[in-house]
């Protein structure tokens, strides 16, 4: 059994892995800011805990993390103004990263989304331009790091059921995967270590979940 601390624990990827996590024994707090979403947690199997991370300093983060095995980062600002974008996705972010060193947690893992990266061509004009700065930023300081982290980058997420199979590519066939699908990919790869320091981008596909992350992994 393990401890799993999920940032944005009110989130549809993160209250399927909430379920997911906690069938299988392990526990996990839920980390999210409006006190009306604890019940929808509870009955997840999550232990709520009410904060804000737009508002943590990192030793305050540290102190929720302390005595967890891994981070699962699963938030964000919902398409909201880019000072808000910058604020969770990559300042938050950043600083989780940082109080997850600081914890000796080790382990990391993140939600992104296919095709992050510093070169991710998207225009200023665009309404998507900020979170893709937020997100590379975040990704790129994770890199940087000394924690154990996996990246996720699914593609777009619907709320579909999930059909327990994907394609992992960096170009996949499909655009878009379940929310559940996301969920269940964070669940393998917080257990597999031969994840570790790797970006996996995927989409939905006809290979089983475990099926195609281990296949992705061999040289």
């Amino acid at each position: 059994m393990s401890r799993v601390a999920i940032i944005g624990g009110h989130g549809k990827v993160a209250l399927h892995l909430t379920k997911i996590l906690t069938s299988q024994g392990h526990q996990v707090s839920s980390i999210f800011r409006n006190q009306d979403h604890a019940a929808d947690v509870e009955q997840a199997g999550g232990t709520p805990v009410v904060a804000d991370v737009a508002e943590l300093s990192v030793e305050q983060m540290a102190d929720l993390f302390r005595g967890h095995d891994a981070v699962v980062w699963s938030a964000g600002a919902g398409g909201s103004s880019p000072e808000a974008t910058y604020a969770v996705d990559r300042d938050a972010a950043i600083r989780s990263m940082d109080a997850a060193t600081e914890a000796s947690i080790g382990r990391y893992v993140m939600v992104s989304y296919l095709g992050a990266s510093k070169d991710h061509g998207v225009p200023k004009d665009n309404g998507f331009f900020h979170y893709a700065e937020a997100k590379a930023a975040a990704d790129e300081h994770l890199r940087k790091s000394e924690l154990a982290w996996t990246i996720l980058g699914p593609g777009s997420l619907t709320t579909d059921p999930g059909t327990g199979k994907i394609e992992v590519s960096d170009k996949p066939q499909r655009d878009s995967v379940p929310r559940e699908d996301v969920a269940h990919v964070a669940a393998v790869v917080l257990g597999d270590l031969g994840t570790v320091d790797k970006t996996i981008q995927f989409n939905s596909g006809e290979t089983p979940i475990a099926e195609a992350i281990e296949g992705a992994l061999q040289p």
